[in-house]
């Protein structure tokens, strides 16, 4: 373990603020308007973001761009600019890179981290824990230090995850959250950080293949699937997104449904699982915009034994 740069103590006026994503920005906004001073911002390279080849700036770059903060994409920037005016402290949100040791030795830095910490440590926190099924999640700021989202934890706020969470929920939420800690932390002086005590997880970032719907799994997994965003399935042969599906357990009065069969009926439309049926509300057909699953389903001009997942 590296020595890092101690904590200051007291009120923090001028930071460095390192984020990427468009969930940053609400934070990179907050800070600007509380009167602190971000002395730099630092964000990852432009990138390619559609189909074309032109590079785009990330959000956060956009955001700084716009309010008229200088703006770089090396954190070593700030090394140099540490050594002439001092920066009380780096905050760190959703940057997408480890931050490299020689730069924590000389920049205290603390980090919003979208977990309730030790659990779900890594790229996709809320998307780990809406998968999981569990119950609650919470939002961390956490010391930075040379370990993955190990360092500890100076405040947290909890909050609970049902039925009809989102993901997006999720992360709208905690960033509030988080953004009214760091900045009671900035204002009130910084807590003294605790030491993270459980059992660690790893969130590993969301790969595309577990995005596909598998209709064999039991209705909930498959809702939660769903509500991380970007969920799809097939049908006949083409790929259909599901926007948002409710769960509708089986009884014997009822019946069932094959895993993966259609049923559409005045203009709801269930599909089959392992345990009972999702009622489909909102699809988006390959190469068509969202809609009503109904309407979908109209103009599909579904047969009775058809099923998704079919290829």
């Amino acid at each position: 373990m590296i020595a890092l740069a101690p904590l200051p103590r007291g009120p923090v006026r001028r930071v460095a603020f390192l984020g990427t994503p468009a969930l940053a920005v609400p934070v990179l906004e907050a800070l600007v308007n509380d009167g602190v001073e971000v002395a730099h911002v630092v964000t990852r390279a432009d990138k390619r973001r559609g189909r074309g080849p032109e590079l785009s700036p990330s959000p956060v770059m956009e955001c700084a761009r716009r309010v008229g903060l200088p703006v770089g994409h090396t954190v070593d920037e700030l090394l140099d600019l540490h050594r002439h005016v001092p920066i009380d402290l780096g905050v760190v949100v959703a940057y997408g890179a480890l931050i490299k040791p020689n730069v924590l030795r000389e920049i205290p830095m603390v980090n919003i981290h979208v977990s309730l910490l030790p659990r779900w440590r890594g790229a996709a926190p809320v998307e780990r824990a809406l998968l999981a099924g569990d119950s609650e999640t919470g939002v961390c700021i956490m010391q930075v230090e040379e370990g993955l989202d190990t360092g500890g934890v100076l405040a947290s706020a909890r909050m609970t995850i049902d039925q009809h969470t989102t993901a997006d929920d999720i992360r709208a939420r905690l960033i509030a959250d988080g953004t009214v800690l760091l900045l009671r932390q900035l204002r009130d002086g910084l807590s003294v950080p605790v030491p993270q005590v459980g059992e660690p997880s790893h969130a590993a970032k969301i790969e595309p293949g577990e995005l596909r719907i598998d209709w064999s799994r039991d209705a909930a997994s498959i809702s939660r699937l769903i509500r991380l965003g970007g969920a799809w399935t097939t049908h006949r042969g083409r790929r259909l997104k599901i926007h948002a599906a409710d769960v509708r357990p089986s009884s014997s009065e009822q019946g069932s449904l094959d895993r993966g069969a259609i049923l559409a009926v005045d203009g709801h439309v269930e599909v089959g699982t392992s345990d009972g049926f999702l009622v489909l509300r909102s699809v988006q057909a390959e190469g068509k915009n969202r809609m009503d699953a109904g309407a979908w389903a109209n103009g599909a001009q579904l047969r009775p034994d058809e099923v998704l997942g079919d290829g």
